[in-house]
């Protein structure tokens, strides 16, 4: 097995992130520094990332209902509260599956499996992350249009977006609204909504993929059963042909 496809099945990072860190010299097979991408790991070899080493372990993936205050993270050097805290009774090596804002709440996978991780955030594979979104100011279709054909943030255009007005107070001056995106850039729904001048408040994201957190309060996960981890796959298959 190709060693960056054996870091990624170890659960430590993805495909792409395993080549970035073999190049910067952070890799070892018994015991000498490898830079060389073609390298085959053999049964019986010994493979340390920075200094920690590694092994092959059984794919799990979970889905967590994400409170807010809690950090998308494997560690956080603050002290925070992070998502694997959440889940310290899962003996495998597991990390979020892209990231949720500190004060976002909702659906997020955790996995040891780097290559689905890249599968189902590699924005050519147009999965579907669904937020509800409570905003400061009065949504409407004519500030919200500019979301179904892209808005510009941080220099680059969003991919068109699709919306839906769920309430509206206009008395306290707050809209709830639902946007369904495809990318996961940072912050990108809070920016999104600011760029059509509409401030988030509070935010969560329902759906991601064929999942929700139905059943799970915040702080509770679950095991993904094989049929959804099939169908999260058939999805992004379906999708990246499509594009």
């Amino acid at each position: 097995m190709r060693i960056n496809k054996y870091i990624a099945h170890a659960g430590v990072a993805s495909r792409r992130k395993a080549e970035e860190l073999i190049k910067q010299g952070l890799v070892t097979v018994n015991g000498q520094v490898v830079r060389e991408l073609a390298t085959i790991i053999k049964t019986g070899d010994q493979v340390e990332v920075e200094g920690t080493p590694i092994y092959n372990e059984e794919k799990v993936y979970y889905l967590l209902n994400k409170p807010r205050g809690v950090i998308s993270s494997v560690s956080d050097d603050k002290g925070r509260t992070t998502v694997v805290d959440l889940l310290s009774q899962v003996p495998e090596r597991i990390y979020p599956v892209g990231r949720l804002d500190w004060d976002t709440s909702g659906v997020l996978i955790l996995t040891n499996d780097g290559d689905f991780t890249d599968e189902m955030i590699h924005p050519r594979n147009e999965i579907d992350k669904v937020y509800v979104a409570r905003v400061k100011g009065i949504a409407n279709k004519e500030n919200l249009r500019p979301l179904t054909r892209g808005v510009t943030i941080d220099g680059k255009k969003t991919k068109p977006a699709t919306y839906e007005i769920l309430k509206v107070d206009v008395e306290k001056n707050r809209s709830v609204v639902q946007l369904t995106i495809h990318e996961g850039r940072n912050h990108q729904v809070k920016k999104m909504f600011e760029a059509v001048g509409l401030l988030v408040d509070k935010l969560s994201r329902t759906q991601f993929g064929n999942l929700d957190v139905s059943g799970l309060r915040p702080g509770e996960y679950r095991r993904l059963n094989k049929k959804e981890i099939s169908q999260l796959h058939n999805l992004a298959v379906t999708k990246s042909k499509k594009s």
